[in-house]
């Protein structure tokens, strides 16, 4: 392979990263989309070489390699239902199905099932993303699609082994496809009863010698030597790296592993969609526009039924169902794979490849917009769907009717339970919304005030009694779902304080800017107790590591600046009544405190003060003695029991 080549397709790879990027797409299809472009059937760029797919290969080499490193016997056993159902049974009848479309097409039958495991595949890296984007992990649709989408992955390994059984004469098939399935358990048998020992005690050898560079290069040399084995064994190359990574995810190096040989498999993947890519003919699928809108419409179609199909008839709702049918209809990235093993083996007719290969950029660009448009599908096509949301809506009202002045926990994992504990202790009444079904479900059994919704859903916040709560918590740190809702309940409780975390600091910026009364950042919390516990084991007295501790959260923290100095600072002797406090008001209109300044309000008179004030079109309001206060204006101010009912009062009547 000449530089100029490689060149070439490094610059068509960060050309295709940035572009989609740009516009939110997967990189995937960058790749796609430059190689046709750039490739031989187009602008002739990039010229289609032995040596370029040669070296893209590599790319499916390293990303078999990263599968097996996350091949988990514990979760295969979890999911078994679904991943053995389900799974199973969506790529078996997607082949079927597919296949037998094919024949009829007059596609001979070993293409056809070479085919059929390639559109029966769907895509990974976009549902995975989409669905943690959405935070839809552990709703009954995402678990199914995850387990079918973990079922697909393992699928390719025997798939890479069978295709190129397939492609020898009819007479032989039979033979070959046996002996090609032989050696491939008998390499599994010998490297997973053998090879587990023996690769352990040869990386914690290499680890040992504490080196980095040793170790990245050791991790190259086992995947590569797997991948080699298989080859000469005549069986796929990405089967060899496959059980390379299986064999390390059972080691304590797995994770090391796994951030090591993420570049490599990233830039030469990229580089091997880029090569299938220059297997599109951009002309001739222009001339054949009408057929591949057939063939587009024919695959979303038939992989959206088999996959409804299937989970219906397992036991899911119509509604889970249908979402199911609508994320896992759109082709997948290993469907490329498949398919560029088919065209390697002469199996499929090269002309048959322009329309699948290009029916399945565009199912791939398309699967976005169908997710987007899911739940509307679903609710205008499922007439039961509108009966389980109003049950649910029903349910999480039920257990909110009785409350006010309560909280609303927004998830309830262990950072929601912690504090739902702590909510208890003061006799404080919460509700807590969460999209685990399994944890709702516990919790709820418990008598947990917990219900199953989306904490984003404007009909799920007024259910759980937004109206009435006094506070909302976002236990979790996922900051685009929180700025959502965080808008959502701006709209529907503008005075309603919101308390949020955050995993950086300046995530917390867009937060305050979006209305959040506090932010707690991850990684100051963090910071502050590694300092604390480093000053204490450093001999520095007791006394001076709190007040170290104070110092810096004050600094941080609008709402406790100033709240531990003073005669109450340890609370010992001091009545409960007496304990500072906050307390937010809410000005409206007539409040008499609207157009008076901080200074004017006199509230030291009855031994309050104002700690901050959160105004809807100045998210982040400056305090000072001549700060004058508006209508619509959130004031919160401190002092005991008796002195914030008298500053409320000052506030609202003067």
């Amino acid at each position: 392979m000449t530089l100029h080549l490689i060149l070439l397709l490094l610059a068509a790879a960060v050309l295709a990263v940035v572009a989609c990027r740009s516009l939110g797409l997967p990189p995937i299809l960058g790749y796609l989309l430059v190689g046709a472009l750039a490739g031989p059937h187009a602008l002739g760029v990039l010229p289609d070489t032995e040596s370029a797919h040669r070296l893209a290969e590599f790319g499916v080499v390293f990303l078999m390699f990263t599968i097996g490193l996350e091949f988990s016997l514990p979760r295969l056993f979890a999911m078994k239902r679904i991943v053995f159902g389900l799974g199973l049974a969506q790529v078996l009848l997607t082949m079927l199905v597919v296949g037998a479309g094919a024949m009829a097409w007059g596609v001979s039958w070993q293409a056809s099932v070479a085919l059929g495991g390639a559109l029966a595949m769907s895509s990974t890296a976009i549902l995975s993303k989409l669905l943690a984007d959405r935070r839809e992990l552990d709703a009954p649709h995402g678990r199914e699609v995850m387990g079918v989408l973990l079922f697909q992955d393992l699928a390719v390994v025997p798939l890479l082994v069978l295709i190129p059984a397939l492609s020898q004469p009819v007479e032989l098939l039979a033979g070959e496809v046996g002996w090609a399935l032989l050696k491939a358990a008998v390499l599994l048998a010998l490297v997973l009863f053998v090879g587990q020992r023996l690769m352990h005690a040869w990386f914690g050898l290499v680890a040992r010698r504490k080196s980095s560079e040793l170790f990245m290069l050791n991790v190259l040399l086992v995947t590569l030597g797997f991948a080699t084995l298989t080859e000469v064994a005549g069986l796929s190359p990405a089967l060899g790296a496959f059980v390379a990574g299986m064999l390390i995810s059972e080691t304590e190096y797995r994770y090391q592993v796994e951030e090591d040989i993420k570049p490599f498999r990233d830039v030469l993947l990229g580089l091997f969609f880029v090569s299938t890519g220059m297997m599109l003919d951009p002309v001739a699928i222009w001339n054949d526009a009408l057929r591949l809108a057939v063939l587009v419409f024919l695959l979303l179609a038939v992989k959206l039924l088999v996959a409804a199909a299937l989970s219906r008839f397992l036991g899911s709702s119509p509604g889970t169902a249908l979402r199911s049918g609508l994320w896992l209809c759109a082709a997948g990235e290993f469907g490329f794979v498949l398919v560029v093993r088919a065209t390697d083996t002469a199996l499929v007719d090269p002309v048959l490849i322009q329309p699948v290969l290009a029916a399945m950029v565009l199912s791939m660009i398309i699967a976005p917009l169908i997710v987007h448009f899911s739940d509307r599908v679903v609710l205008r096509f499922v007439a039961s769907e509108w009966l389980t949301r109003s049950m649910q809506l029903t349910q999480i009202a039920a257990r909110t009717v009785a409350t006010e002045k309560h909280a609303l926990l927004c998830g309830y994992g262990k950072t929601g339970q912690h504090l739902a504990r702590f909510l208890e202790t003061e006799k404080i009444g919460f509700m807590a919304l969460d999209l685990d079904p399994e944890r709702v479900r516990e919790a709820a059994a418990a008598g947990e005030p917990v219900a199953w919704g989306d904490c984003t859903r404007r009909e799920n916040l007024l259910a759980a009694g937004i109206a009435r709560a006094s506070v909302l918590v976002v236990t979790f740190a996922d900051i685009e779902t929180t700025l959502k809702l965080v808008q959502r309940v701006r709209e529907l409780r503008p005075d309603l304080p919101v308390v949020a975390r955050s995993r950086e600091e300046e995530d917390a910026e867009k937060l305050f800017e979006a209305g959040v009364a506090e932010v707690v950042p991850e990684a100051l919390e963090s910071s502050v107790m590694l300092a604390t516990h480093a000053l204490a084991l450093t001999g520095v007295p007791m006394h001076r590591v709190i007040r170290r501790l104070r110092e810096l959260r004050e600094q941080h923290y609008a709402l406790l600046r100033g709240f531990f100095h003073g005669a109450t600072d340890a609370g010992a002797g001091v009545s409960d009544v007496d304990q500072p406090r906050l307390h937010a008001v809410t000005l409206d209109a007539d409040a008499w405190a609207v157009g008076h300044s901080i200074a004017a309000l006199g509230l030291e008179k009855v031994g309050a003060g104002v700690t901050a004030i959160r105004r809807r079109t100045q998210p982040v309001v400056a305090l000072g003695s001549e700060t004058t206060l508006q209508t619509g204006d959130v004031v919160v101010i401190r002092g005991g029991a008796a002195a914030v009912a008298a500053g409320e009062e000052r506030l609202l009547r003067g």
